[in-house]
């Protein structure tokens, strides 16, 4: 099986438990401490991403938002369980499962809105819905006041902000990673968030370049790592980080 078709894989697998327990009345939520939750379905869910890994990938790992960094020195299956799990645990349907080998393949999973997204480096980036299949592309909108910017949170920002969501056609909080996936479909024009792991943002990454998209930190480097996430149509980018930095 190969790396793309692999990580369909895990999703089927992250769809079917995530979904058994969605809305559940009994559902099992812990507080971390960060004070983020953490539910019994985010747990199983990376559980069997490593349970599979370790069965049909000998010598990769998966980094992953439950279980940090696995062993070994092999390739790294990064792995949100369930992102956006504050929506998953209101019964919020927008939420998803995301899986990604490295900067190489892609799969963003969210069953309970019936979509799949995914992309293979230098292959392009697609999606799938009720409609069917299609290739995904970044808008053209090339005016911060012709443009849709949206965040995750209020919470940490600056005055810079402030600035960019005032000078935006509209500003919405989307967040996590619906607003990458709009960005990919050409719906969004920005994305900017804050605070994030690079669990938050290997596959997004990955989909929204394949779009044709941009995808940089707060201080515009090229990088999933973590910390922050500036991620735009690729024309708005550099006055998008403009913007924040006050320029």
């Amino acid at each position: 099986m190969d790396d793309l078709a692999f990580a369909h894989s895990l999703a089927d697998d992250a769809d079917e438990i995530a979904l058994s327990r969605f809305r559940a009345l009994d559902l099992r939520v812990e507080t971390k401490p960060d004070l983020t939750p953490v539910s019994e379905a985010d747990r199983a869910v990376e559980a069997r991403v490593r349970a599979r890994v370790a069965a049909e990938r000998p010598g990769e790992r998966v980094v992953g938002e439950e279980e940090g960094a696995g062993d070994g020195t092999g390739a790294a299956w990064i792995v949100d369980p369930i992102d956006a799990t504050k929506n998953y645990v209101r019964g919020i349907p927008v939420w998803a499962t995301l899986i990604a080998l490295e900067d190489r393949v892609a799969v963003v999973s969210a069953p309970a809105l019936g979509r799949r997204w995914w992309a293979a480096r230098d292959a392009g980036a697609w999606t799938r819905d009720a409609d069917g299949e299609r290739r995904l592309s970044v808008s053209r909108v090339s005016e911060l006041d012709e443009a849709v910017v949206t965040f995750t949170s209020l919470a940490g920002w600056g005055a810079g902000f402030h600035r960019l969501a005032a000078r935006a056609w509209a500003a919405r909080g989307y967040g996590d990673f619906w607003q990458y996936m709009l960005l990919a479909e050409g719906a969004v024009d920005a994305c900017v968030e804050n605070v994030a792991a690079v669990w938050d943002l290997a596959a997004p990454k990955l989909v929204v370049e394949e779009a044709g998209g941009r995808f940089t930190d707060l201080d515009g480097r090229d990088t999933a790592a973590g910390g922050s996430a500036v991620a735009t149509n690729g024309l708005l980018h550099d006055a998008v980080l403009g913007a924040l930095s006050g320029g």
